[in-house]
């Protein structure tokens, strides 16, 4: 039933009022009587500035994210908590040492009374129910592969359901038809200026209609270029101009860059954001209401085209991993590399015609081993760079004291320009926990990626435009990234014991606003990584020249300490907590390590040992390499 409101009766003059708050009643003489009227005391105006309501916790679920059921009860804190959140609160200090309970055992200590068991009955219920609701957030845990981070099963070995895990979240690559139209997407969007008109503080028309005029403009534009390129389809395009008949062109071109962007991290820099935020600016109701159309459909993946036509069947074929491996050509012979390409041709073809149906050909199943082969070669740029670092840290230094005084990754704050103070053992532990981490993150960038653009395109999640000190940003909160990072951190911290410095994760705040700044952030990393492991590699080459070996050996006595100097110094340096431009923003939490290996990067030209890097090829950290 419906409760209908009684108009106000104001105690002065026996006016009504329409029981909201409104510009009229505000200004009028009985404000202070409507301000604290106990009627409204449960009523929200609803403001974009507005904190939202708190509700009580859903029993059975972690007291701390309020989304994940619990798994512990501490009995010091007499809270339950998930198993991430708990060792996120209790990693360090006294609260290590608070003892727990399986919540299997907390629930059967309250079957003593028949109100008890009612109260467990009823409490079991509420938990179906909230799981109903929140089922969305199940696949954010599961979906991680229990193996660990490159543990990719060894050709001619059971896969499993390896591949079909890691295919959940692998973009499907783009065909030749489908680059012609990214091509006019990406033409469009390069003379568009949506963010400039949206994204600021306007007097004159509704943001709601300024956003659907934009998106309007941006449609026009790429039917125009389909016209000129295309000249029949662009005439089927034309025929009613109809944006709303053409729906489903708009989100196939749409799904077509942001695919290519998620598989091509270094492509559409300029453009993909403009995309993104007109995107989701079209996914909230009011714009949805105006613009006649969604501009959104679902990201095509390697797994939801094999579980369209049922060949699933495909990844757990032992031959997968021969028909998806990499090839490398570094050290090898031209004999072993062709006698690779070969078995990885004929893998190919066995399982294209082995699982070819009705209705997905073999040039289909061949795009699909392909996506999975560029997931590999991604992970090889992102993901290795982070591998070979690690090797480098404990090849060359001792985990508790320095080998030589010279090379101790000692830092204090104040000197150097550090934020942090640690001896060598501490900073060794640091180093090794942040590259362990990054390493995790790029192992699961696609995946990360995925729930990054679900939060961004949220109809439910609305941004604010602020000024957060580098302009205005969208700050907008991003739940589901930021489980599954919580869940990534949690799995760093358990892989190398203790953790030194912040565990905290900045997101959908002034530091890092939203999920795109995020995703943009860490896949940076390789190009902080990869120019380094570079030049490193390429450093005994150098000694091969008598010029360049005199050179070495003068300034830095060999090629080992050459080496051992550039690491001590990006070791020390690279995560010394500095690099933001007040103290707050600055220091150990899980952004500040990637702050300060940028900070680092900025300032090598200082450094002595700059000119080998030069010598090696090195023309930036934004180069090709």
């Amino acid at each position: 039933m419906v409760e209908v409101r009684p108009p106000l009766q104001n105690g002065s003059n026996g006016t009504t009022t329409n029981g909201t708050f409104s510009l009229k009643n505000i200004l009028g003489d009985e404000h202070e009587e409507i301000e604290n009227d106990p009627k409204l005391n449960g009523q929200t105006s609803g403001g974009w500035d507005e904190e939202a309501i708190e509700r009580p916790l859903a029993e059975g679920y972690c007291i701390e994210c309020e989304d994940q059921p619990a798994e512990v009860f501490c009995e010091n804190c007499g809270d339950a908590y998930c198993d991430v959140c708990y060792s996120a609160q209790h990693r360090k200090g006294s609260r290590k040492q608070h003892k727990t309970k399986p919540i299997e055992n907390v629930r059967k200590a309250a079957e003593d009374t028949k109100e008890q068991v009612k109260a467990k009955v009823d409490e079991h219920m509420d938990v179906v129910e909230d799981e109903e609701e929140d089922e969305e957030w199940e696949p954010i845990a599961s979906a991680i592969p229990s193996v660990p981070s490159g543990a990719q099963p060894a050709i001619g070995s059971s896969v499993g359901d390896w591949f079909v895990e890691r295919s959940r979240f692998i973009p499907l690559r783009l065909t030749l038809g489908e680059r012609k139209y990214l091509r006019l997407l990406e033409a469009a969007l390069s003379v568009s200026e949506y963010t400039d008109k949206i994204d600021t503080l306007s007097f004159g028309q509704s943001k709601a209609k300024r956003i659907v005029a934009q998106i309007k403009e941006l449609c026009a534009i790429m039917s125009g270029l389909l016209l000129s390129a295309d000249y029949k389809a662009g005439q089927e395009l034309f025929q009613d101009r109809d944006f709303q008949a053409n729906e489903e062109f708009y989100q196939r071109v749409f799904e077509l860059g942001r695919r290519h962007k998620i598989m091509n991290p270094d492509k559409m820099r300029t453009t993909y954001g403009k995309l993104i935020y007109l995107l989701q600016d079209s996914q909230a109701p009011e714009i949805k209401e105006l613009l006649g159309f969604s501009c959104v459909k679902p990201i095509n993946t390697v797994y939801s085209v094999l579980k369209e036509y049922d060949v699933l069947d495909m990844l757990r074929d032992d031959l997968i991993n021969a028909a998806t491996q990499e090839i490398y050509s570094q050290g090898r012979s031209r004999r072993e590399i062709q006698r690779d390409i070969k078995t990885k041709e004929r893998a190919i073809e066995t399982l294209s015609s082995r699982y070819q149906r009705r209705g997905i050909s073999q040039e289909a199943l061949r795009q699909c081993l392909y996506s999975i082969g560029d997931n590999h070669a991604f992970l090889r740029v992102n993901r290795d760079p982070c591998e070979r670092m690690i090797k480098y840290l404990q090849d060359y230094f001792h985990p508790t004291q320095a080998k030589e005084p010279k090379y101790s990754l000692a830092i204090r704050s104040g000197k150097g320009g550090a934020r942090l103070s640690h001896d060598h053992s501490k900073q060794y532990a640091y180093v090794i926990q942040s590259l362990t981490l990054w390493k995790e993150i790029l192992h699961d960038m696609f995946h990360l990626w995925s729930l990054a653009e679900e939060d961004l395109l949220s109809d439910s999640i609305s941004y604010r435009l602020r000024d957060t000190g580098q302009g205005l940003n969208r700050v907008q909160p991003s739940p589901k990234t930021s489980r599954l990072m919580h869940t990534i951190l949690h799995k760093a911290q358990k892989s190398v014991g203790s953790w030194v410095g912040s565990s905290v994760i900045h997101m959908g705040d002034h530091n890092v606003p939203n999920a795109l700044l995020f995703i943009d952030k860490y896949t940076q990393i390789y190009r902080i990584l990869l120019p380094i492991c570079n030049t490193l590699s390429q450093i005994p080459s150098l000694m091969d020249k008598p010029a360049l070996r005199s050179y070495i050996e003068d300034d830095f006595g060999s090629a080992e300490n050459l080496t051992k100097e550039i690491l001590t110094d990006f070791f020390k340096h690279g995560f010394d907590g500095s690099g933001a431009d007040n103290f707050y923003d600055a220091g150990s939490c899980i952004d500040g390590r990637l702050t300060s290996a940028w900070n680092w990067c900025s300032s090598l030209e200082k450094k002595r040992f700059f000119p080998v890097f030069l010598l090696t090829g090195f023309i930036g950290f934004d180069g090709d390499w």
